[in-house]
């Protein structure tokens, strides 16, 4: 049977009859879960289908597509329905029986939707986004679809860089997808009928939306970027990111997954942003500026989420959930109303204080098999210049008050290849590691544990160490070798990355246009699921570059100049390079940076962000973003003052 014979959804739904026994999980492929939306195909004007390029089991897991999901559904004349990569064993049956890769709610084929929306949270999922544009029968160069294929757009944290990808994408959303999505599904209903560059064009015109096919990029002799710069008229030379002012209410019609997902639980996001400012962090420069939820808004979400889906645990997610200016009333108000429900409540991304020991005691959780701290590096001078200071006799407290409240396993994650690390910081990680369980042991014996989490860093775009390299190989085999025989010991429970996954991650998210030949060409050698341990191909990916005439180590081991061009610096987060460039040089000589909410920094984000508020009505004002000392005290109906930043 040929891929042209099955294009409808009843011959789909057929076909599907047939195969589903015989792979793994077929649960994964039916739809129809408890919560997710299906609207007559005939009777809505624009079509969209949501696509995260990994497995079911862990894209069920993500809120950002799910929130944009019912942004659109909640559109009576717009449908979205939702994808995720096949399994290798039903990737093999689609192949052989030639069934498309289809919409799991309309059993449509991708090809039929107006719009294909897909979510790269993280770099380690290009090529699989290369294999769902091939299973479903479209061409994977962007240039190669015309106006009859669905537009397919990009969004997530990968795409601060999205030069890699720029050959395979129409177009990226840059920044944050909500309310932005709306304009582009509107956009494409007034524009069917137009060519895909007329379509795009105007996409163009939306603060937040790179089209790089309106973008050339010219190279120094030595493999640098010269320069991005527009080839279209009016199209504008840096691209900045869409910020939401005021987060939308929460979402909480989640989709009750068929299969045990990675994360069984509902998240609801209590607050966006940082102002903790570690150098190391990705995340905390692009969400930028802090916005909080008020907190009956939160307990209004759980209260729907618990009638609404049967979820019996609740996930209060942000970057640093104990700086949520009212995170103690919310836990006690979300223990007092909740409490005899047996409803378990996570908060991930604690800081190492007491007082995230003291919001976990008040959730009464019985279930206290793990606490979890980050301190990321463990020596004070370390932590100097990541930014991240946390003397080590304020972790220890915090370890005993955490094992004498119940607690039996301390979860301990570090980096090792920070800037300037030598071998006598990563043996701290050892002997910091072997305190923690001292004090556990102290309390239970040798039913105490520790499990270390170590990975490799690995430089970020638009971070202040994006100018420094990565550690070389036989660095970092030498300091895991000294963590595993460091780290012998029972209770002690280690865990690291592969060096060579670190390599990739590193070439992908600070490479430039030209990666595309070398993505394309490690997916036709077969590469895919590459986050995945046991599927990752380094040799492939070497033969990629090998045969584009590219070097690893020109996008990984090499240190930038200060006023090197980057591939994505016609990108702008709103925290602008002098900032960066700052930081950077405080952190060589270990200088540190208090907490923003203490006092502004001028990092740029408060004149975009007070421009966005003259925007904004005032009543749209309900939770304030968090100001430094000389901002704060402003009624929600002010403007931010330009010239006082």
């Amino acid at each position: 049977m040929h891929r042209t014979q099955i294009h409808t959804p009843e011959q789909i739904e057929h076909a599907l009859n047939r195969v589903l026994l015989s792979v793994q999980k077929p649960a994964r492929y039916v739809g129809g879960e408890y919560n997710s939306v299906n609207k007559d195909w005939q009777a809505v004007s624009l079509r969209a289908v949501f696509a995260f390029p990994d497995i079911y089991d862990l894209g069920m897991s993500n809120l950002g597509w799910m929130i944009l999901y019912g942004e659109i559904n909640d559109q009576p004349d717009l449908f979205a329905d939702r994808v995720f990569s096949p399994w290798t064993d039903m990737e093999e049956v689609m192949r052989r029986e030639g069934i498309p890769l289809y919409g799991l709610e309309s059993k449509r084929p991708l090809r039929d939707f107006d719009l294909l929306a897909i979510s790269l949270p993280y770099e380690q999922l290009y090529t699989n986004t290369l294999n769902m544009l091939d299973l479903a029968g479209m061409p994977i160069l962007s240039i190669e679809r015309d106006a009859t294929y669905p537009l397919v757009i990009a969004g997530g944290h990968a795409v601060y860089n999205p030069e890699p990808m720029a050959d395979f994408i129409d177009a990226f959303v840059v920044g944050e997808g909500e309310g932005i999505i709306l304009d582009i599904c509107h956009l494409l209903e007034k524009m069917r009928g137009n060519s895909r560059d007329e379509q795009l064009r105007a996409l163009a015109e939306l603060e937040g939306i790179y089209v790089p096919r309106f973008y050339d990029v010219a190279y120094h002799p030595d493999g640098t970027v010269a320069q991005v710069t527009p080839n279209t008229p009016g199209i504008p030379a840096v691209v900045r990111k869409h910020i939401v002012p005021v987060l939308p209410k929460p979402f909480t019609r989640f989709l009750v997954p068929n299969v045990d997902t990675v994360h069984n639980r509902a998240p609801i996001e209590i607050m966006r942003g940082c102002t903790r400012g570690c150098r190391f962090c990705h995340a905390g420069m692009i969400t930028r500026p802090v916005r909080e939820r008020p907190v009956e808004e939160i307990l209004q979400a759980a209260e729907e989420i618990i009638r609404g889906t049967g979820f019996d645990e609740l996930g209060l997610l942000s970057l640093s959930s104990s700086d949520y200016t009212h995170v103690k009333d919310l836990i006690t108000e979300i223990s007092r109303r909740f409490g005899s429900e047996n409803l378990g409540v996570s908060l991930p991304s604690l800081r190492i204080e007491s007082v995230s020991v003291d919001l976990m005691d008040v959730l009464q959780d019985n279930r206290r098999s793990g606490f979890t701290f980050a301190p990321e590096a463990a020596t004070e001078r370390m932590r100097d210049i990541i930014n991240k200071s946390v003397p080590d006799d304020q972790l220890l407290a915090v370890a005993r008050e955490v094992y004498s409240r119940g607690w039996v396993t301390i979860k301990l994650y570090f980096m090792i290849g920070h800037p300037s690390e030598t071998l006598e910081d990563v043996q701290a990680i050892i002997n910091l590691s072997k305190a923690v369980l001292a004090e556990g042991r102290k309390i239970h014996g040798n039913k105490a544990t520790v499990n270390v989490g170590v990975s490799t860093f690995v430089p970020k775009p638009h971070t202040p160490f994006q100018w420094v390299p990565v550690d070389s190989l036989e660095q970092i085999h030498a300091k895991q070798d000294l963590l595993k025989q460091g780290t012998r010991q029972r209770g002690l429970n280690l865990k690291w990355n592969r060096p060579d996954e670190t390599l990739f991650e590193a070439f992908l998210s600070r490479g430039d246009r030209r990666l595309g030949v070398v993505i394309r060409r490690a997916w036709e050698l077969g590469t895919k699921f590459d986050a995945w341990q046991d599927f990752y191909n380094h040799t492939a990916w070497q033969q990629a570059f090998d045969e584009a005439g590219l070097d690893m180590a020109f996008y990984t081991y090499r240190p930038r100049a200060l006023d090197e061009v980057f591939p994505w610096d016609h990108i702008d987060v709103a925290v602008k390079k002098k900032f960066l460039i700052d930081d950077y040089q405080m952190s060589l000589v270990g200088e540190t940076r208090h907490d923003c909410r203490d006092g502004c920094f001028a990092c740029g984000i408060l004149p975009k962000f007070s421009e966005m508020r003259m925007n904004t009505p005032a009543d749209a004002w309900e939770c304030p973003p968090v100001l430094p000392k000389h901002l704060r005290g402003l009624k929600s109906q002010q403007v931010i003052p330009l010239e006082s930043v």
